[in-house]
């Protein structure tokens, strides 16, 4: 069970459009390096690695030309010392900000004239301001980017948020072009300097002790003992499912609730999060149908429990498998996780799950609150712009943790990562990025990402159709796919109709189309969309999302409803027992319009 719910920037419209560089508006929050965390867990800890107060967050920010530089390229680039400064945009601040707040304080301070004195190295290696603050001495703010893929902010205020609002209006005073006074480098800032760089050598010289024999066997036969005890909560899981199937699940309005909430805490000592969740799920259907005895709890719940028998199968092979061969080590499959694996970043790259030099480009954004796993998850979906995969990010953000954890937010420019790490799987895989580059997208780009389309619906639905077999698939999987119109149809349509003959011109807010026949309720009306092929498929809301849908008659441009590229989840109706689309953006070669976020 999912509800959706808007970004708290405020600042992002229901539909927006991600425009080529000469309308991008300024002022859009982005997300471009705080990634999801390597676990479920470690989202709501590992945001960005932070030394200390006095050290600062390490963030990344890429090193953005001046306006005045004619033909330089985004990225880093030479700059004559003491001539022109470093530009900051602010939709890279607004990624850095640790919330809505800090930022807006921050932009406030800049502002509002909150700082008595501006100064900058003439290396453009550190900027630092005199602020006034709330205590009896003003605060002293700075920007270090000796490392320029990880600069280091630090300020004296108490604040523990990171970066502070303090070091955020100095951004924002960078990316206002405010006059800085050169200064020389403060002799505490070099002694800093000169530590990191010497743990730094430290690290790179291999100076970690190697593990011992003994350590290395103590580490294997934990992890044996691990596998072992979560063999035995999937027999205990294995029970109930087999109980709930001897017993009937259309007897489930009239069960005791106490029993499996109290075999879902059970389960949690087992090491066992991915069946906990199904079972959660499964718990909350249950009780909604005791509320209100609709029976589509019944069907969801059928559904629930397929997937969590299907687990329990293949987790028992899996970890028995991994007893016989004596290997409890980390691999690439997908159970890993699902049992209580722990991703690292330097497990998942060294298992070769990573692609260099990746260009992304955010297709659509939104945020979710799952009651099973009491999270809010903040999921964006991306296309890698020289291949056409689809990816995803995911940030989960605990309910006990909400104010500990960042919401993510839309992001409506070209992404380059230098080393991008990828989950195990094979479609819509989720990723994450240490560092990334922001920059406007490129006009060229919209066209790149239109031919990575599927060019019918024929072909697209074998590969979703291919996907959705899995049984522990999301049930819905994500695709782009061209269209020659979208308008809407009349469901029930007689022969002539089906066969395709009096076809509708569509355009205008969506008109109708004509073609085979949509859905099995006659008489009402939907939206669709049309191939160049005449095939069609059904436009409509996926459950526990935003509504979308009503959205397409809400487009300003007629032009919209013709040739262009559409991006959706493609899943499986079993009301109607048709695929059908929730659609979230179109892609023309103007740009990115979304219906979502």
């Amino acid at each position: 069970m999912a509800l959706h719910l808007f970004c708290n920037s405020g600042m992002i419209k229901r539909i927006e459009t991600a425009v080529s560089p000469a309308g991008q508006e300024e002022g859009k929050r982005v997300s471009i390096s705080r990634m999801p965390s390597d676990d479920l867990a470690g989202d709501a800890k590992r945001r960005v690695p932070i030394q200390s107060k006095e050290e600062g967050k390490r963030v990344s920010v890429s090193r953005m030309p001046s306006d005045d530089v004619a033909g330089a390229a985004l990225g880093r680039v030479p700059i004559p010392k003491g001539e022109v400064m470093r530009t900051v945009k602010e939709q890279e601040i607004a990624a850095l900000a640790p919330n809505a707040n800090a930022a807006a304080n921050g932009r406030k301070i800049c502002s509002g004239g909150g700082f008595v004195s501006l100064k900058r190295s003439e290396d453009d290696s550190f900027y630092m301001g005199e602020c006034k603050g709330s205590g009896k001495n003003n605060y002293m703010v700075s920007a270090d980017y000796i490392d320029e893929e990880h600069p280091v902010f630090r300020c004296s205020c108490p604040s523990r948020q990171f970066p502070c609002k303090h070091s955020l209006a100095l951004l924002y005073a960078m990316a206002a072009g405010k006059e800085f006074a050169l200064t020389e480098i403060p002799q505490d800032i070099l002694d800093k300097r000169e530590k990191k760089e010497a743990r730094e050598a430290k690290k790179q010289a291999g100076e970690k002790k190697p593990a011992t024999e003994k350590s290395v066997k103590a580490a294997k036969a934990a992890r044996t003992k691990k596998i072992k005890k979560q063999l035995e909560g999937l027999d205990l899981l294995k029970q109930l499912t087999e109980g709930l199937v001897k017993g009937g699940l259309a007897a489930m309005g009239n069960v005791s609730l106490k029993t499996y909430r109290d075999l879902a805490k059970q389960l949690g000592d087992y090491y066992l999060p991915g069946p906990l969740i199904y079972l959660n799920r499964l718990i909350l259907e249950m009780e909604a149908c005791q509320k209100d005895r609709d029976p589509i709890h019944y069907e969801k719940a059928v559904e629930i429990l397929k997937k969590l028998r299907s687990l329990e199968k293949k987790a028992r092979g899996y970890l028995q498998d991994k007893l016989d061969n004596d290997s409890p080590e980390a691999d690439d499959d997908e159970l890993y996780e699902e049992l209580g694996g722990i991703w690292k970043l330097e497990q998942l790259n060294g298992l070769g799950l990573k692609k260099e030099q990746a260009r992304l480009v955010q297709l659509s954004f939104q945020v979710t609150f799952d009651a099973a796993r009491k999270e809010y998850i903040d999921k964006g979906y991306w296309v890698d712009v020289d291949d056409g995969q689809i990816v995803h990010t995911c940030n989960y953000r605990p309910v006990k943790a909400l104010k500990y954890v960042k919401q993510e937010d839309s992001c409506f420019g070209l992404l380059k990562i230098p080393v991008l790490t990828y989950y195990p799987g094979t479609a819509d895989r989720r990723v994450r990025w240490e560092s990334a580059s922001y920059e406007d997208i490129p006009g060229a780009v919209y066209g790149e990402i239109m031919k990575k389309a599927y060019g019918d619906l024929p072909t697209a639905m074998k590969a979703v159709k291919n996907e959705l077999k899995n049984t522990l698939s999301e049930g819905y999987c994500p695709l782009l796919v061209s269209y020659e119109e979208i308008g809407m149809v009349e469901t029930g349509m007689d022969e002539r109709e089906a066969a395709g003959e009096g076809a509708g011109t569509g355009g205008e807010a969506g008109g109708e189309l004509g073609g085979r026949e949509i859905g099995r309720a006659a008489g009402t009306t939907v939206y669709a969309m049309r191939d160049h092929g005449g095939n069609r498929i059904k436009l409509s809301r996926l459950d526990g999302m935003e509504d979308t849908v009503s959205m397409i008659s809400m487009l300003s441009d007629s032009s919209l409803y013709k040739e262009g590229v559409l991006f959706g989840l493609a899943y499986y109706d079993s009301e109607d027992r048709q695929m059908g689309i929730y659609p979230c953006s179109i892609i023309k070669e103007d740009g990115i319009h979304r219906l979502l976020y």
